[in-house]
């Protein structure tokens, strides 16, 4: 079994090498967005559009949401270069959610020394992002804030 789990890693992140999708990634995360956003799977798994701060195209991706209390977070788990991240901080934060209807909110970057509980609470809600925060979902909160300024986390919030 834990070699199973180690060859799903090694492969999850060749998906995503040097922090980009590969091309296969690329694929995956198109069918995975619109399976997401038709509101199939879980409500925690949601379909994030924004806009191309290049080509000002609709760019829509899979996300795992994760909660804290009552809050909603967005965690970029392949850390600062992630494209998505670049593109809604162009759009200051303005995106829609998918699943199964359109929610408009806005997304309000977490200042890092915040970040830790919520990378704790995104690990055990997504368990394929394990390969790219160098963490145990069950490490104290002192190794999540060690590595939190790694990993952008975005607030879900209502627009004002």
């Amino acid at each position: 079994m834990r070699m199973r789990v180690e060859r799903a890693m090694s492969l999850k992140s060749w998906y995503y090498r040097g922090g980009r999708p590969n091309r296969v990634a690329r694929a995956l995360d198109r069918w995975t967005s619109a399976l997401y956003g038709l509101g199939i799977a879980p409500d925690y798994l949601v379909a994030v559009e924004t806009t191309g701060r290049r080509t000002g195209r609709t760019i829509t991706l899979p996300l795992v949401m994760a909660l804290v209390g009552e809050e909603r977070y967005l965690v970029a788990m392949l850390g600062e270069g992630a494209n998505w991240v670049a593109n809604v901080r162009a759009a200051d934060g303005r995106v829609t959610l998918r699943h199964g209807r359109r929610e408009h909110v806005l997304l309000e970057e977490v200042p890092p020394e915040s970040r830790g509980a919520v990378l704790k609470a995104y690990l055990r809600r997504a368990p394929n992002a394990r390969g790219h925060i160098p963490v145990g979902e069950d490490a104290p909160a002192a190794e999540f804030e060690r590595v939190a300024h790694r990993f952008p986390v975005f607030r879900v919030a209502t627009p004002g």
